[in-house]
């Protein structure tokens, strides 16, 4: 029996399996790892020249506070470019070795310090800019958002609200009615190419979570309240054969409701060379195809199948031709919060005038968005004369509201428990085709309307199961990259996707609605902690 010595059992280890194995050589063995320079790219490059650290070693030896990806998303939308904003970059982002790990925040923590990033002081305008003069501080949603968005705002009011930042909610509604002042209506979004249209007319809600209420700023916000109820009817005084003018329909019992509708038939602006190629390829009159693309932008949902007529492909838009169950379960809340306004403010015949208006449009809404024989809330397609076959969280507006009778509450609550309740939050529709207002992404704003139209109808535990798969999913992620995201896919518990644009950090109204729910509901507040350093936010 040979015995052999411990170094030459080593050795035998350590030879190649295979006799003819060529060892590693140096540059292998280079060309198999990523440097600092190689992984942060860009950054490293400026950080060294623009000589942060006096010995260009330091920083080669940082350690990361979270993942190269995220900090390099952080870095491309901050953009720092002298030495003392890649200074303060660096040390958000990054550790010296033997530096103590900083104090960990909790999610909670990480929302309450996006504020002060994502909220913005009033804008003067550069000439020649596409920017609108705001007059008041206002909050961006973050990313690409650069800019204060009409129906985010109210879903970020919710944590703006929770964290006691009163003044920023009342800021943004002053903000909102100077807006109507000036242009009769509130558009998308504070950017000249958006002024054509709206978005879902949220106002009233948001007026709902100030605690200001003096006599002067409660008539301005009636005033403002009811331009804007004016602005979205407008189009009743043009009705003609077609049965549709601006963003008014004439049901087939003469009834009017409402659909989402842009006064320009161009490409949009922002979406450009997107739009062209829509329009281009979908055969039909560009300029109908254009005004269907800008209507879904209107809704929000840009884009979804609820406006597709095969449900799949974006050149079969149609966004024109739906009455949607959204839109018209806020003109009922807009119509009732004008009347309920008016009451307080001794003004009888206005609170008559609008609570008529708002029974009217309930009557309308009962008769030709809720199907009996589905037992479910849906848009209407003028061209079919009937509902649309899409099961979207759209069908949970009327509950968020109050609109629902208890029957169809209870069918809705049944129906989204079986078809939209997914892992990780409340699917969009049920048709996956890549668009980002589809299965399987879920929406922090989507999110909320249905937790709350639940709750609003006694369903409490179905509520906070709701909410708890969603600050799981949200939590989750958040760990992982130090990042809050526009959006998520709520099967796996990634970021969302599909769109015209990648997945955005920040984010407005996942901060909000989140933060919003952590109150809600308390056990749900996630005891995980992740670094200062990750985070990566965008600005």
């Amino acid at each position: 029996m040979i015995v052999r010595s411990s170094l030459a059992l080593a050795l035998a280890l350590l030879a190649p399996v295979a006799a003819n194995a060529r060892p590693q050589t140096p540059a292998d063995a280079a060309r198999a790892v990523q440097t600092p320079e190689d992984i942060y790219g860009p950054l490293y490059r400026a950080v060294e020249l623009a000589r942060v650290f006096p010995d260009s070693k330091t920083f080669a030896d940082m350690v990361p506070l979270s993942t190269p990806a995220a900090i390099l998303t952080a870095y491309h939308a901050e953009a720092p470019q002298d030495r003392e904003a890649l200074a303060t970059f660096v040390a958000r982002h990054f550790r010296k070795i033997g530096d103590a790990a900083p104090a960990k925040p909790t999610m909670r923590e990480h929302i309450r310090a996006l504020w002060p990033v994502l909220a913005k002081p009033p804008m003067a305008v550069v000439p020649g800019s596409s920017a609108i003069p705001l007059p008041y501080a206002y909050v961006v949603a973050g990313g690409r958002y650069q800019e204060m968005y009409y129906w985010d705002s109210y879903f970020t009011m919710l944590g703006l609200k929770a964290d006691g930042e009163s003044a920023l909610i009342d800021s943004m509604l002053a903000n909102f009615t100077a807006l109507i002042a000036k242009y009769g209506h509130i558009p998308n979004g504070t950017r000249n190419y958006y002024l054509s249209r709206s978005q879902p007319p949220f106002l009233a809600l948001m007026m709902d979570l100030s605690d200001t209420h003096d006599s002067a700023t409660d008539a301005a916000r009636l005033a403002a309240l009811k331009a804007e109820h004016a602005y979205w009817m407008a189009g009743a005084a043009c009705l003609g054969a077609s049965g549709a003018c601006e963003h008014v329909v004439r049901m087939p019992d003469g009834s009017l409701l409402n659909r989402y509708w842009d006064a320009r038939d161009t490409p949009r602006d922002e979406s450009y060379a997107e739009d062209v190629a829509t329009s281009t390829a979908a055969g039909r009159t560009p300029g109908q195809v254009n005004r269907d693309l800008r209507a879904a932008a209107e809704s929000g949902w840009d884009f979804s199948s609820r406006w597709l007529a095969d449900g799949q492909t974006l050149a079969t838009i149609r966004t024109t031709q739906i009455v949607p169950v959204d839109l018209n379960s806020l003109m009922w809340n807009l119509e009732r919060t004008i009347a309920r306004r008016c009451a307080a403010a001794g003004d009888a015949a206005c609170a008559r005038d609008f609570t008529g208006l708002a029974a009217k449009r309930a009557a309308a809404v009962s008769m030709y968005l809720w199907s009996p024989s589905e037992q479910r809330f849906g848009d209407w397609d003028r061209a079919t004369a009937k509902p649309t076959p899409s099961i979207s969280a759209a069908m949970m507006y009327p509950l968020f509201v109050g609109l629902a009778t208890r029957e169809q509450a209870d069918a809705t609550a049944t129906l989204a428990q079986a078809k939209l309740f997914a892992p990780g939050g409340l699917r969009t529709t049920t048709i996956r085709n890549g668009q980002q207002w589809d299965q399987p992404n879920g929406w922090a704003p989507l999110l909320w309307i249905g937790v709350q139209g639940l709750d609003r109808y006694g369903k409490t535990t179905l509520a906070e199961d709701l909410a708890r798969r969603w600050v799981h999913t949200v939590s989750a992620y958040y760990d992982r990259s130090g990042l809050m995201i526009e959006k998520y896919n709520v099967e796996t518990g990634s970021a969302g996707g599909g769109g015209e644009y990648p997945v955005q950090d920040g984010f407005g109204w996942t901060n909000g609605v989140t933060r919003a729910l952590l109150d809600r509901y308390p056990a749900l507040d996630p005891v995980g902690r992740v670094a200062t350093g990750s985070k990566a936010r965008s600005r």
